[in-house]
């Protein structure tokens, strides 16, 4: 865990051995893969935590060199008119995971219990509905086979302003700056307590929530990864052993004139140049 010096700055984790570490369990990350291809099991992981926690870049790394046919990422959008007419669960069971497939959920359902409750997206009869009827839904989910594990990324009130006014001078990461998260600083106490509330309905044995402390985000990305690989009960695959063929000898092919091809500019080539 990162822990902070007398001037309050956290001490990291160091980049070299970051680096080194993350290779070695994305290593056993496509192994883990593996294993749920082959034995068709199900895993649903719910990412979950304040704004500018560290969630999206724990998940880039985690499915970062899984195979995109039985690993994704779903993060829905406002539900749309009709959505919102559905029962509440409707349009996230569609995304659940089907067999030798692993799917992991940027925020979730538990958007009711957290900014919807908040920002009073919802009513009290919906809010408290949901909290009735999760821990049911889970427990089905669970029963049926699914590895079900739910973490929640807990970042402090400097280190998450420190991100915002971080995004705010990155033209590539402003887009993740939206009126909503700037409403989670003053509204802080009252995310937290209804997160407070949301742990104490939904916290079950077959379903418990993990907190991963993430004001350091080498060290999130390198612990919810560590965790996740020693939730699934995977045994280590070797990848099967392939040989490279010879290529053969070229016999009657003539390759056509690079005349009729077109070619996309160089563009890194005149960049080659003004060095």
């Amino acid at each position: 865990m990162s822990k902070s010096n007398k001037s309050g700055t956290i001490k990291r984790v160091s980049k070299p051995l970051y680096e080194q570490e993350l290779e070695r369990l994305q290593a056993e990350l496509v192994s883990m893969q593996q294993w749920i291809i082959e034995t068709g099991a199900r895993v649903l992981v719910i990412f979950e935590g304040r704004d500018a926690a560290g969630k999206g870049g724990a998940i880039k790394r985690i499915i970062q060199y899984l195979n995109p046919r039985s690993a994704r990422v779903v993060a829905l959008p406002t539900p749309s008119e009709r959505e919102k007419g559905q029962w509440y669960f409707q349009r996230y069971i569609e995304h659940l995971p089907t067999t030798g497939e692993i799917v992991l959920m940027d925020r979730s359902w538990y958007n009711r219990a957290g900014v919807e409750r908040v920002m009073g997206y919802c009513t009290d009869e919906q809010y408290h509905r949901f909290l009735e009827q999760v821990p049911q839904v889970e427990k089905m989910l669970v029963d049926d086979g699914i590895i079900l594990v739910k973490y929640w990324f807990s970042v402090s009130d400097t280190v998450q302003e420190q991100r915002f006014h971080s995004r705010l001078e990155d033209p590539m990461r402003r887009w993740k700056l939206s009126d909503t998260d700037l409403f989670s600083i003053t509204r802080w106490e009252d995310y937290s307590r209804a997160k407070d509330d949301m742990f104490a309905a939904t916290d079950r044995s077959y379903a418990p929530w993990w907190t991963i402390e993430s004001d350091d985000k080498r060290a999130a990305r390198l612990n919810s990864i560590k965790h996740l690989l020693d939730q699934i009960p995977y045994e280590p695959r070797e990848p099967e052993k392939v040989t490279i063929p010879e290529r053969p000898v070229a016999a009657s092919y003539e390759r056509p004139s690079r005349d009729h091809t077109k070619f996309v500019t160089d563009h890194a080539k005149s960049l080659k140049q003004k060095v």
